[in-house]
């Protein structure tokens, strides 16, 4: 079914804007980052309950967002990139010109 939607979609010029099952190459950042996930989280625990799945998840998510400092971002954390973002005004009037 999919190759008759691609081939539809190529024949009508209509872009597909999402990655396809089976197809990581689509999105190389979303992989990476499963990749990670998966190595870090998943891989290093077995879950004994859903419960305790959701707050060793929560915490991995907290440490990799707040205080791991990642290398895509100059090795600050994504909350201080993000802090920086807000403190640019240039960024700040795109984003209100956006909403």
């Amino acid at each position: 079914m999919s190759l008759i939607r691609d081939l539809w979609a190529y024949q009508k010029g209509v872009p597909i804007d999402f990655s396809a099952p089976g197809e990581p190459t689509n999105n190389a950042h979303v992989e990476s980052f499963r990749g990670t996930f998966r190595a870090e989280c998943l891989d290093a625990h077995w879950f004994a309950t859903r419960s305790e799945a959701k707050q060793v998840i929560e915490a991995w998510r907290q440490e990799h967002n707040e205080s791991r400092p990642h290398r895509a971002l100059g090795e600050r954390t994504p909350k201080e990139f993000a802090g920086e973002l807000g403190a640019c005004p240039e960024l700040s009037t795109v984003q209100a010109a956006e909403n």
